[in-house]
């Protein structure tokens, strides 16, 4: 998600700092932002990564206007990336985070700027998808959201908002059907079989439990997991089958396995 992130913000004519822990970590982001633009012209591809530093120093990147997270899907360590944001960041920056489903009231009390910090929830693959999801905690500042619709503009996004409810407005539609679908499995459907009766049955361009093996199994339970302790509602109960494909490694295309192998 980074990595996509950076490439849509460089493609738009805008600096961007690209930052991570190490510099294998930087380099695995660099080459699949490579591989994101090869079928552009040489010139294109020049400019866009001209306008990328890579950097593992959070300090690097202290004078920007905006900071976008796109950590691990955990609040402690989204609150702990948000804590030394607020340290090194200016005053006047707003800082973001991509989470797909958890509070960002939670995420904001860990700064001392609780009115600029706002959900910026890009799709994956981030260079392809269209929509950017922006996300109004019950602190965030009516002028961190122009900001928000501003900068989706100038990168070329189409915006929905969504209030701080676990799941937002996507997550909270899509995340149950694909909890569904795993359902289907565990009551011995074949995954190939629910997939394309999604695809052809509600004109969806890719089955859920395929969809599921791109988002990543983990990523998945643990939206389902903020979604049921965030309402304490039983329909949001993560499928057991998850649970124990997460504990196997079958994390979907990422690991190689998943509801397919890959």
């Amino acid at each position: 998600m980074g990595a996509g992130i950076t490439q849509v913000i460089a493609q738009a004519g805008i600096k961007v700092i690209a930052n991570d822990r190490t510099e294998a970590d930087l380099e695995r982001g660099k080459k699949q932002i490579q591989k994101g633009i090869r079928k552009k012209s040489e010139e294109e591809q020049q400019t866009i990564l001209e306008n990328i530093t890579f950097t593992t120093s959070m300090e690097d990147g202290k004078d920007s206007d905006l900071v976008i997270e796109a950590v691990p899907e955990k609040l402690e360590i989204k609150k702990d990336v948000f804590a030394l944001l607020d340290q090194f960041m200016k005053p006047e920056a707003i800082l973001a985070t991509n989470t797909s489903s958890l509070s960002i009231a939670a995420i904001s009390s860990a700064t001392e700027r609780p009115e600029k910090v706002i959900g910026l929830h890009f799709f994956s693959p981030v260079p392809i998808m269209k929509l950017l999801e922006i996300v109004k905690g019950i602190n965030t500042g009516e002028e961190t959201v122009e900001f928000g619709n501003m900068f989706a503009e100038q990168i070329g996004k189409k915006v929905i908002v969504a209030n701080d409810f676990p799941g937002f407005t996507v997550n909270r539609v899509l995340v149950p059907m694909l909890n569904e679908a795993a359902f289907l499995v565990m009551e011995g459907n074949d995954p190939e079989e629910v997939d394309r009766g999604m695809m052809l049955g509600a004109n969806h361009p890719i089955g859920p439990l395929k969809l599921a093996d791109m988002v990543g199994v983990d990523v998945l339970l643990h939206t389902l997991e903020s979604l049921y302790e965030g309402f304490n509602d039983s329909k949001y109960r993560p499928c057991p089958v998850l649970k124990r494909m997460v504990e196997a490694g079958h994390l979907g295309k990422k690991s190689g396995q998943g509801f397919y192998q890959y």
